[in-house]
């Protein structure tokens, strides 16, 4: 809440338990009927400063089925940025024209201080290596579905764990849910210590490797894939030494549990072979499609709807 005491979304941790599962439940009911006028005559602003496809899109979607109107930009060299406006005056002039703003920049704390600056809301779309959480709340929307629940969920986290937004956005939220975690990363990318003291502190038991076998995945609930981001790297030396380093195939999908199911935040590069999307356990694409009815949850809920 800013100094207005207007409502965000910068992190997760803005939301408690009982609002997470009050904007599941609301998800839910979107998703059986995702084409409503709720949002007539509302304007929400996009201001991205960072590629994006899925995230921009969904979020777009989500307001077009709701009968808002989308205005922004997709990409930061078309804006005024380009002329040295700063983050603070543009944010102060979108505030003027929309009634919400969805942000994605690549600092982090960016949508912290555009939340305190704005004088409406704002949803953090992914700032840097910090936060992303709407993806949190598909997520979670995903798990909950594929599982039947969100308590005592095994959830196995692969691959760039040290700059992936998703998986500490997620981490942080399936705390109130006694979950355990299995980390599987290569040294470089390893889970940061913060999020591992936070474990500890949470009572949240964790196990770290840094292969990518059947062994280490037998127990998974969800496998959570991610992207070696290029984008995160200062030295593409560091990237390429990692950046194939777990490549799921059918065969290591063998003996896992059968509920077990493939997450991902997408895009994804290598770490997925193809083969692997017939696979009853992935679930990535069917994720994707959840995150416009987490979207639309979470605009209406900061526009109090």
């Amino acid at each position: 809440m800013n100094k207005m005491g207007i409502k965000s979304l910068v992190s997760i941790t803005d939301y408690s338990k009982e609002k997470i599962l009050q904007i599941l439940d609301k998800a839910a009911e979107f998703e059986k009927n995702p084409n409503q006028k709720i949002l007539d005559g509302k304007v929400i602003a996009t201001l991205f400063y960072e590629p994006s496809t899925r995230t921009r899109l969904s979020f777009e979607t989500a307001v077009n089925r709701l009968g808002g109107r989308i205005i922004g930009f997709a990409d930061k060299s078309t804006t005024s940025g380009t002329k040295g406006e700063t983050l603070k005056d543009t944010i102060n002039m979108v505030s003027n024209y929309a009634d919400l703003i969805v942000m994605r920049n690549p600092i982090e704390g960016a949508a912290r201080y555009a939340s305190e600056v704005a004088s409406v809301p704002v949803v953090n779309a992914g700032d840097g290596a910090n936060q992303h959480p709407t993806q949190t709340m598909l997520d979670l929307y995903s798990i909950k579905k594929t599982q039947g629940r969100l308590d005592n969920i095994n959830i196995c986290m692969v691959g760039d764990l040290k700059y992936g937004r998703t998986v500490h956005s997620l981490l942080m939220a399936m705390s109130h849910f006694s979950p355990t975690f299995t980390f599987i990363a290569p040294d470089e990318l390893k889970m940061p210590d913060e999020y591992k003291m936070f474990c500890r502190e949470h009572n949240i038991p964790f196990k770290e490797h840094s292969e990518l076998n059947e062994a280490n995945i037998a127990d998974a609930d969800i496998l959570y894939m991610t992207r070696v981001q290029k984008e995160r790297f200062t030295d593409l030396f560091e990237y390429e030494k990692v950046k194939n380093v777990y490549i799921l195939k059918n065969s290591l999908l063998q003996n896992t549990k059968p509920n077990l199911r493939i997450l991902h935040p997408l895009p994804r590069v290598n770490e997925i072979e193809q083969e692997v999307d017939e696979n009853e356990k992935a679930y990535y694409f069917e994720q994707a499609r959840n995150g416009v009815f987490a979207r639309q949850a979470v605009i209406c809920d900061l526009l109090g709807l």
